[in-house]
């Protein structure tokens, strides 16, 4: 095979990375201020982050 591994986006590829970036990043924040929980993944797992995040019973994954 030969495919060519592109390790960094074209200009126009950044724009959009950079967009969903600041995106995520104010929906995050916006879910902190109201108080809600978000999941995100960490380390290939969900993670459940928040004051009202519910808590997973003893012997869950």
């Amino acid at each position: 095979m030969n495919a060519k591994r592109i390790t960094t986006p074209s200009p126009e590829g950044q724009k959009q990375l950079d967009a969903l970036r600041k995106s995520v990043a104010n929906v995050l924040e916006k879910k902190r201020r109201l108080g809600q929980y978000a999941v995100t993944w960490e380390n290939g797992k969900p993670v459940v982050r928040g004051e009202d995040a519910p808590v997973a019973p003893a012997g869950a994954r």
